[in-house]
């Protein structure tokens, strides 16, 4: 397996043709690297990102493969690794390259002192997405090498053993849910939407090996995210049997008392539509519940004296204690704050949030051009920012893409819940005008839920800039 350490993976000439004449030869086709796959964003620190090669050898990853990590500036010692894993077929395998630079998600590794993880499969269009989103075909073993190879560069080896939070849409819900049963004693918790590994094998696609249920993975909360589209409602059309799927896959972790809910879309197929909403709380909550309190322990489990139970697909939740239908039909939600939510999102997915995001920081003008940072509200993004001359409104900066899978969201989101490329810029360029100089600029972040920051320091305009 060769690997690169640079942003950006050469090939050259000979090594074309070294794969090439070796992929014709081999019994396992190995897929080199090509667009859409080499081009994305530069990985500075705090990013890092290391590529691995093709492999024509039988059970190693036969796709390249980038995998990128931000790590919070303010970790001296990561706790965890949030996987943001996308799904099937090259569009969405593309999308997997901005996945690492996502503020939201951000947002939320920075919480909890935890790095975002995203890697990006370099599949061809008529490829079979079965040679990465079972793990078992070499990128479960290509992922813990990437955690190895990152922590050296990153100065924080300790991301080769710390505990995995892993959400997964289409072949990444069967590539999460893969990991949690091959490697339960390291996943702290997963969100699987819109896919999920089988237990029984499928006679149309016997290339696909049922998984065993360890003991282990029952300790292991877990959040089934079909979109109603997919055969809950609609029972016909491409993505009809996710639900069938889905249905076999809580009932038998279920059935054994394992903590696996289902929270059904009820506004989309297989588009990720507002569903980050409630993952990201899910994955937040399930991180306060079971990191280890001290570097190098053991995952905790989860108190099941506060859970809540519903109806498997239902809307209304109640207190385990006080539910009288079937547990082990029902799907379990940790707590009644998550459950609140939960009860949102089932409905209309308008999860609640009433906090403030925080204000913009590092404002300044250079050359005419107004530039800023944020952080996003961990529970609801950013939408977009608003620019002030002095007390007057002069400029909304805002995604030019329309998110038809969800909220204006200020990144843009492509299919598999990434934001789109090139990214957006926090920077206005302001009026080239005399009576200008001597202005004073502010800037707020507005979220996803119309929430406003607390407005930025001013900043003054003079001749020099």
């Amino acid at each position: 397996m060769k690997k690169y350490w640079v942003g950006v993976s050469i090939f050259d000439w000979y090594s074309l043709c070294f794969l090439a004449v070796t992929a014709m030869l081999s019994s396992v086709t190995a897929f080199a690297q090509t667009p859409p796959y080499d081009q994305f964003p530069d990985a500075e620190p705090p990013y890092y990102r290391v590529r691995y090669d093709a492999s024509t050898n039988e059970g190693e990853l036969a796709f390249g493969v980038n995998y990128t990590v931000w790590i919070p500036e303010n970790a001296e010692t990561v706790r965890g690794v949030i996987v943001h894993q996308h799904g099937c077929g090259e569009g969405s395998c593309k999308s997997g390259l901005s996945g690492a630079f996502d503020l939201h998600w951000q947002a939320l590794a920075e919480k909890h002192r935890c790095a975002l993880l995203s890697p990006a499969y370099e599949q061809p269009a008529d490829a079979n997405c079965q040679l990465w989103c079972d793990p078992r075909n070499g990128s479960s073993a290509s992922f813990k090498q990437a955690l190895i190879d990152l922590g050296k560069m990153s100065e924080h080896p300790e991301l080769a053993t710390v505990p995995w939070a892993l959400w997964g849409h289409s072949g990444g819900g069967h590539w999460a849910g893969g990991m949690v049963l091959l490697h339960p004693e390291q996943v702290a918790a997963a969100w699987l939407r819109s896919g999920v590994p089988l237990f029984e094998g499928n006679p149309d696609r016997p290339e696909i090996k049922p998984y065993d249920l360890p003991d282990q993975a029952l300790h292991v909360p877990m959040m089934c995210n079909p979109g109603t589209q997919e055969g809950v409602t609609i029972k016909e059309g491409r993505f009809a049997r996710v639900w069938p799927a889905n249905e076999v896959f809580f009932e038998k972790i279920r059935a054994r008392g394992g903590l696996i809910g289902v929270a059904v879309d009820p506004l989309t197929s297989h588009e990720c539509g507002n569903q980050r909403y409630l993952a990201i709380r899910w994955i937040d909550q399930c991180l306060e519940l079971r990191l280890p309190k001290e570097s190098g322990g053991s995952l905790q489990r989860i108190d099941q004296g506060q859970a809540w139970l519903a109806a498997t697909p239902g809307f209304l939740a109640r207190p385990a204690a006080e539910y009288t239908d079937d547990p082990k039909l029902s799907t379990w939600l940790p707590s009644e704050k998550f459950a609140k939510l939960w009860m949102q999102y089932v409905k209309d997915t308008q999860v609640e949030d009433l906090t403030n995001p925080p204000s913009p920081y590092a404002i300044k003008i250079a050359s005419g051009v107004l530039t800023w940072s944020a952080k996003a509200d961990v529970e609801s993004g950013i939408e977009k920012f608003l620019v002030y001359q002095g007390d007057e409104l002069i400029a909304e900066v805002k995604s030019d893409s329309i998110n038809r899978f969800g909220r204006p969201v200020f990144q843009g989101l492509l299919y598999s819940d990434t934001p789109t490329l090139p990214l957006n810029l926090m920077r206005y360029t302001l009026p080239n005008t005399e009576k200008d100089l001597g202005s004073r600029y502010r800037v707020v972040t507005v979220n996803t839920v119309g929430q406003h920051s607390e407005p930025s320091v001013e900043v003054v305009r003079d001749r020099s800039r």
